[in-house]
């Protein structure tokens, strides 16, 4: 069996178990279909969208409320594909608007009501949406958001950590609707207290003796990627999506590196007002390094798009002379070009070269769970290896495919 296969087969194994005693509070798990619905989706294959049969599942791909011969056709690149293609699997793919992994059926998230959970699957590589409206009569929060890799890393709410000792709460499963390539989904809106965690010591998954699974660690290369807006921006630590502590604490410079996007907080900034794309990397947050300084990094340009691609690549100690790399790239995710914010050396402090990172993966919230940030997510994906600029172009042109808001 694959490192895949074994996960794989102790969440499905271990979820009984796991749903009544998980730090985060308890959001229990449906089930983890990844076998696709033949057409007109039998009670026998596990989906259709009842309630009680406990996931939205997939549906016909051919027909959704009779409306999809309608609908624009999906033709858009998957952005693992293109990663993947260039020899950087993805080992962390989380969405709640569509599929972003090739050949991935299981469902995209979860919702919890006080009637119970639901899966929700994919028609034709988007969101169910129409299975969360039908289940969530009422308030609906999302529970989880699974991952497309086949890692594991499934994002619950976050456990207390050394910088706020509650856990973070669920968002609200209809905070954030919106269109893509004309099918109306729902991305995840993070307000303080809000945020999501894997591959954690008090972390329900994946399970502890795969931890870390797959996400790199130490000095070891990543390309990481987000999709978020300018819109619902919240100017506290830190809207971050990407690698950080296993121990959800504050373990020093380099402990983390994930992807940021917002005002700097008391950290760096570009020029301009901002937003900016930056690389949180624990203990500062990095729009470059300049003059001896993450301030003021002259080629660091503000965002201001409703859909933003926001990239960092991190390479190793050796790049440099030394003195270590990583890269930033951010731009509208409806165009088919990306800007190079910063490609240079890392912070010259101690602690940043070597990294010195652990493996967890974190949404909304920083690494030792620091959580008055706000933002909108739509995709997220951290892929093995350091990407080369024309990866990272061929990966802006994949995103742009996919058409949100149109």
């Amino acid at each position: 069996m694959t490192k895949k296969d074994i996960i794989l087969s102790a969440f499905l194994a271990t979820t009984a178990a796991l749903v009544g005693a998980i730090a985060c509070g308890e959001y229990p798990v449906a089930s983890l279909n990844r076998n696709p619905v033949g057409a007109g989706g039998s009670p026998s294959s596990g989906a259709g969208g009842s309630p009680s049969s406990g996931t939205g599942g997939e549906s016909d791909p051919g027909s959704s409320g009779g409306s999809s011969t309608e609908l624009p056709p999906n033709t858009a690149t998957l952005p693992c594909k293109v990663l993947g293609d260039a020899g950087h699997e993805c080992v962390s793919a989380h969405s709640t608007v569509r599929v972003i992994v090739p050949g991935y059926d299981g469902p995209l998230y979860q919702v919890q009501s006080d009637a119970g959970v639901l899966d929700i699957g994919s028609v034709d590589g988007y969101a169910n949406a129409a299975a969360q409206d039908e289940f969530c009569t009422k308030s609906c929060v999302i529970s989880i958001i699974y991952d497309q890799s086949g890692y594991g890393n499934h994002l619950t709410p976050a456990p207390r950590g050394s910088a706020k000792a509650t856990p973070g709460l669920p968002v609200p499963a209809d905070w954030l609707p919106v269109t893509i390539n004309g099918r109306s989904v729902y991305g995840i809106l993070i307000k303080p207290r809000y945020g999501y965690r894997a591959a954690c010591n008090d972390c329900p998954y994946p399970d502890p003796s795969t931890i870390p699974s797959g996400v790199p660690v130490g000095d070891e290369p990543q390309t990481q990627y987000m999709i978020s807006s300018q819109h619902d921006l919240l100017h506290g630590c830190c809207f971050d999506y990407g690698n950080a502590e296993i121990t959800a604490n504050n373990d020093g410079n380099g402990t983390m590196e994930a992807v940021y996007l917002g005002q700097g907080v008391i950290w760096g900034n570009g020029v301009g007002s901002g937003p900016w794309v930056m690389a949180d990397m624990e203990n500062g947050l990095f729009p470059g390094w300049e003059n001896g300084s993450f301030k003021n990094i002259s080629t660091n340009t503000p965002v201001n798009f409703d859909f933003v691609s926001a990239v960092v690549v991190g390479d190793t100690a050796d790049k440099n002379d030394g003195k270590g790399r990583f890269a930033v790239y951010g731009g509208d995710a409806n165009a088919t070009t990306i800007k190079e914010m910063y490609d240079g050396i890392r912070p010259e402090r101690p602690g940043y070269v070597p990294m010195q990172k652990q493996g967890s993966v974190i949404l909304g919230i920083g690494g030792d769970n620091s959580n008055a940030a706000g933002g909108r997510f739509y995709e997220g994906v951290i892929a093995l290896g350091a990407a080369e600029p024309e990866v990272v172009n061929a990966l802006q042109v994949a995103i742009s495919e996919a058409k949100y808001g149109q």
